[in-house]
């Protein structure tokens, strides 16, 4: 695996101050699954009652894990739940043993918990295509229950990392009838990034009493606007998964329509997204792609995607370069409708190019100076329609090859 010596130049100083979320307990511990010295395994349980709503990768290739997941959500109980996670590994394209992995993990967490196996969720991130040593997982579960506590969720967040270089928080919190409701979550993801769900691995969680359908109609909805725009290599996993728990703790009945939680749900999500695209393999610049009057929404993601994935454009970034001729070319391979005469581009406030043309206010030197921030936005109005789509993604520097190049290293 290859070794990741420097945290990204975006990341946070510090990992948030996660509130504890009442009916929700962590533990990681050090299992060898691949790592060693260090906590590659962890295990969330939440409080009978609880709702658990997921969504989980497109992929063809997907995991055991996720395909066992899949299965599992929307299942009534009253039941509590226990989440599962390893890195290192990723149980995917290991055939039968893969499911045989999966069982063993989910009957040992049921015995040691007390809960359903049912109601057991696992999920692994790292290598495809190895045997998941799942023995060394299940040799842990005892250690991994007696330390449960409300409290360890930032070394929950540590010990999903595979080529992240720094664990990742979010927390939002939002007043409903005059009670405080809480949300907190945690994510992994650094690359194989370009979401076809969710991303990678992120596990929500909130106080807040709500019914299954509902909690699943939000995560579906806000999944799109957050985690599914970004993009850092345009790679989709095998194992993404998002999993949001609602443990009823607070007391505060919400549902789908409460825009007030929706919102601040919508914020958690958003702000996970953007620290896994921070955390790119080999970032140093974040990058919001805003597209407007597209055709229709459609067309404008699409767009936005071409212009987020082109490693042309991600290249020039690296580099410092203000070379918007390649997001000319980005938009006219997308396939969605454009006309030149009409295009507008803009790094942020810089008006470089209208009606086909470079704007006579442009100069190299503005665009040269603006490239140089970490943060940039790059603003395409398409002149069609009013279709919109926003999308984050970073550059794509020698970093991320040296990552892969020794990934299995």
């Amino acid at each position: 695996m290859a070794k990741v010596d420097k945290v990204s130049p975006l990341a946070p100083a510090t990992f948030p101050d996660l509130p504890v979320i009442g009916g929700v307990a962590f533990a990681a511990v050090e299992a060898g699954v691949k790592y060693q010295n260090r906590k590659d395994v962890c295990l969330i349980t939440l409080a009978p009652g609880s709702s658990v709503a997921g969504v989980f990768t497109k992929s063809a290739t997907r995991s055991a894990n996720v395909l066992d997941c899949q299965t599992k959500i929307g299942s009534a109980s009253d039941a509590g739940a226990a989440f599962i996670i390893n890195s290192g590994n990723s149980n995917a394209f290991t055939g039968k043993a893969g499911e045989g992995s999966v069982a063993a993990i989910c009957d040992a967490v049921s015995e040691g918990t007390g809960l359903p196996a049912a109601r057991v969720f696992t999920s692994s991130t790292g290598v495809i295509g190895e045997r998941l040593p799942h023995d060394r997982i299940t040799a842990k579960i005892g250690e991994l229950v007696d330390g449960l506590s409300e409290s360890e969720i930032e070394a929950a967040a540590q010990a999903i990392m595979t080529t992240d270089t720094f664990a990742k928080g979010a927390t939002a919190q939002v007043e409903i009838d005059g009670q405080p409701v809480k949300i907190a979550g945690i994510a992994k993801g650094s690359g194989m990034i370009a979401p076809d769900m969710a991303t990678m691995l992120v596990y929500i969680f909130t106080d807040a009493k709500i019914a299954q359908p509902d909690l699943q109609s939000l995560l579906s909805d806000l999944t799109d606007v957050t985690f599914n725009s970004i993009t850092v290599d345009s790679d989709t996993s095998t194992s993404d998964t998002l999993l949001l728990g609602a443990t009823g703790a607070s007391g505060v009945v919400v549902d789908a329509g409460h825009s007030g939680f929706r919102s601040a749900l919508h914020d958690v999500m958003l702000e996970l997204a953007h620290l896994v695209v921070r955390d790119g393999e080999g970032a140093t610049k974040f990058v919001e792609v805003a597209v407007t009057g597209a055709a229709d929404d459609a067309d404008a993601r699409t767009h936005a995607l071409a212009i987020a994935n082109s490693p042309l454009v991600k290249t020039a970034i690296a580099g410092e370069d203000p070379n918007w001729g390649r997001i000319v070319m980005a938009i006219g391979k997308s396939g969605a409708a454009a006309d030149r005469d009409k295009l507008a581009i803009r790094f942020g406030d810089i008006l470089v190019a209208e009606n086909g043309w470079v704007a006579e206010s442009y100069s190299e030197e503005a665009g040269a100076s603006y490239m140089t921030a970490q943060e940039l936005q790059i603003s395409v109005d398409l002149g069609l329609g009013s279709g919109t789509a926003t999308v984050w993604t970073c550059d794509l520097t020698h970093g991320y090859i040296s990552i892969n190049a020794d990934y299995r290293s």
